[in-house]
């Protein structure tokens, strides 16, 4: 399989990454471990994890899946070496007390010790790639769409947080840095200062990017391609509604697939991904896949494949069928005409699960 270059970076990735907040909520430690071993057989070296999660978040998977993680490279301590390991400080509270105590901030002490405890449930040296998961300032976050400056409060800085991160990279702990769930501004300042300071660029931030939700491309991947930051997208299926599930049987009710997200935990259901105007716009995307003979998840995913201002896509399993349709997608090649087809839906439909 192919690398790309994440940023500036010396880092490259396969263009598929195993996400894996899955691990430790709806997949157990065996099956985990049995996941992990098939992603590296089939190519898949580049793993995306989190201090926060499982998710949907709890007390109870908090950390787990990096010591699922952890516990696999133990036992294959020859193939860490192959691996580009990812993971995330998570950012000020958002209804976790389990989380620091629920702080509404995020120090540059956390985050050092943060990662240190990442670093200990992964047993690993060094973090190839340690992202802040969400911002410390206050932005529209996780389907909010308008920014009020009125929630401002003073946090701890963009420079404070490079300095730390800095400190690990000096240590070693880290080879590189990233950002998620960030804004155009966000990522402009953090070059900045980066630059200006001669602290750690960051190489990549990981936004939501996928058919229901194309704002990316609304002026955030003009920062980045100047900038040179590589963009990881997750969510390519929109947490299932773009794998076709629920264009029959809605999100939930009786006829809603029991393993899907969306249906299980209503904390999802309550978010971007539960709009009708998401599962509207998701049904005619999924037609138009059917229409063109394929399916719909094999659409989705090699649409974000297509797409130049993609680096690596983050994708999301629960078993080996799964793992193994969403890999070969991305040998699906989309015509001009798909493309455009595509680009006709979301000029009607915009982006619902924004």
């Amino acid at each position: 399989m192919k690398t790309i270059q994440l940023g500036r970076s010396a880092l490259h990735v396969s263009p598929i990454c195993l996400g894996t907040m899955t691990f430790g909520e709806q997949v157990d430690e065996p099956s985990t471990h049995r996941l992990l071993s098939h992603a590296v057989a089939r190519g898949v070296t580049f793993w995306d994890t989190a201090e926060m999660y499982a998710v949907p978040p709890r007390a109870e998977t908090f950390q787990v899946t990096e010591a699922f993680l952890g516990n696999w490279i133990a036992k294959n301590p020859g193939v860490r070496k192959q691996l580009i390991l990812a993971t995330k400080v998570a950012g000020p509270s958002r209804g976790m007390p389990w989380v620091r105590g629920g702080a509404m901030d995020v120090s540059a002490q956390d985050i050092i010790e943060a990662c240190e405890g990442s670093l200990r449930r992964l047993q690993t040296d060094v973090i190839d790639l340690y992202q802040l998961h969400w911002p410390t300032r206050n932005v529209p976050l996780f389907g909010q769409m308008y920014f009020d400056p009125s929630k401002d409060r003073e946090v701890t800085s963009i420079h404070t947080q490079l300095e730390a991160l800095g400190q690990l990279v000096k240590a070693g702990k880290v080879r590189a840095i990233g950002l998620s769930n960030e804004t155009p501004y966000g990522v402009c300042e953090f070059v900045r200062l980066a630059d200006a300071h001669g602290l750690p660029r960051v190489a990549t931030v990981q936004n939501a990017y996928h058919l229901l939700n194309r704002t990316h491309e609304n002026g955030m991947d003009e920062a980045m391609h100047r900038l040179q930051v590589s963009l990881l997208a997750y969510s390519p299926l929109a947490y299932g509604l773009l794998s076709g599930k629920y264009d029959v049987s809605g999100i939930s009710g009786p006829q809603a697939p029991k393993d899907g997200r969306i249906a299980l935990f209503d904390s999802v259901r309550k978010q971007r991904w539960g709009r009708p105007e998401a599962l509207n716009a998701a049904r005619r995307y999924n037609a138009l896949a059917r229409e063109n003979g394929m399916r719909p998840a094999q659409m989705a995913l090699a649409f974000c494949h297509s797409k130049w201002q993609v680096a690596s896509t983050i994708i999301g399993v629960t078993t080996q069928a799964q793992l193994d349709e969403d890999i070969d997608a991305f040998n699906t090649v989309l015509t001009p005409e798909l493309l455009k087809a595509i680009d006709a839906i979301r000029y009607e439909m915009r982006d619902p699960a924004q």
